[in-house]
């Protein structure tokens, strides 16, 4: 009997070990396409309300969820692609602004009044060989333009399967509960608590973090058109996109352009952006971030930052939703084994 009880651990263990070996050969099939899977989910949890009302009316699962990507498509996806495009027409005049005569001249008066930059400078580049760094330059910038096109295709096929899996994940998304139900080793009343942080969690993210940014943007984009920064408009939404990174991601757009205001003479204005900046647009953020998105997130603001960057560095673009999401998961789960602690102690 003990060498029959003997084998059949043995089994156990080799069968538990089979299971998470294919288990970790999925996951990294699906990882190239993490960014499609994220997406679908993400956008089917924070249009789930919407659905349910068409649904409701159209009583076609298939007509609904083809209804459905067809709205995500054109209210997203669209105007996404031309903003993009957009801000590209925008760093392209950037960069022949900054090769017209005017702001080289401009540029040269500022460093003549600086000359201890001036040598700074020089010191830097003595040792540079310029020729060889040209060429350097010519390479990398010709690798990177084909990478570019490469990154295009690779995006055109992430967006095409993200569409295609929201569409099933607006059809079939009671059987996906139920699958995902059934595969989490806990209690009914556990698995609904760890469920509807992680919707909660999603939702907070994108809803709370896209609000917030789009008054971030606002406020940055009223603040270039009254300094008279060109195409204040787009720098304004490029602002909103780099504010999806809490505490510190609108900086990286207002204060180049400061900086450039600056160098171009005008450091009234740079200042008054820099003030503006500094003392609204980054400081809204921990005003609206308790209200918005704190209370239902559930962790401390300083947990979520550090969530948002360890998951941006680990997984690109999707970290945003993998980081906190990640986090929650942990913070569920340690709840869990503590109530059941604690229950074990009382009996």
């Amino acid at each position: 009997m003990p060498e029959r009880a003997d084998e059949g651990i043995w089994k156990q263990i080799a069968f538990f070990l089979l299971t998470l070996c294919v288990l970790v050969l999925c996951l990294r099939l699906l990882y190239p396409f993490l960014f499609a899977i994220v997406g679908a989910v993400v956008l089917a949890v924070v249009t789930q309300r919407p659905y349910k009302w068409m649904a409701q009316g159209l009583k076609n699962r298939n007509v609904s969820a083809l209804v459905m990507v067809l709205l995500v498509v054109f209210s997203i996806i669209v105007p996404g692609f031309f903003l993009a495009q957009e801000l590209g027409r925008q760093l392209l005049k950037l960069v022949a602004l900054l090769s017209q005569g005017a702001t080289q001249d401009k540029i040269t008066d500022f460093l003549i009044d600086h000359p201890k930059l001036v040598d700074q400078i020089q010191n830097m580049t003595d040792g540079m060989d310029m020729s060889q760094a040209v060429r350097s330059v010519v390479v990398f910038l010709g690798s990177r333009l084909a990478q570019l096109l490469s990154q295009s295709i690779v995006t055109i096929t992430q967006l095409v399967i993200m569409l295609f899996l929201l569409f099933f994940l607006y059809r079939d998304r009671e059987l996906a509960m139920q699958f995902v139900r059934s595969v989490i080793p806990l209690r009914d009343d556990e698995k609904n608590d760890l469920l509807v942080r992680c919707e909660d969690t999603i939702y907070a993210t994108v809803m709370g973090r896209v609000a917030i940014a789009g008054v971030q943007g606002v406020l940055s984009g009223l603040g270039y058109w009254v300094l008279g920064v060109r195409g204040a408009a787009l720098w304004g939404a490029l602002t909103a996109v780099m504010a999806m990174i809490p505490a510190f991601g609108a900086v990286l757009v207002w204060a180049p352009i400061a900086v450039y205001l600056g160098l171009s003479g005008h450091w009234g204005k740079a200042a008054l952006l820099a003030i503006w900046g500094g003392c609204v647009v980054s400081l809204i953020d921990n005003v609206l971030y308790p209200t918005l998105v704190g209370t239902h997130m559930r962790q401390h603001t300083a947990i979520i930052l550090l969530s948002i960057l360890g998951g941006v560095a680990m997984f690109g673009v999707t970290g945003i939703i993998l980081g906190p999401l990640t986090f929650t998961i942990a913070s569920a789960l340690l709840e869990i084994w503590k109530r059941r602690t604690q229950a074990s102690k009382v009996a």
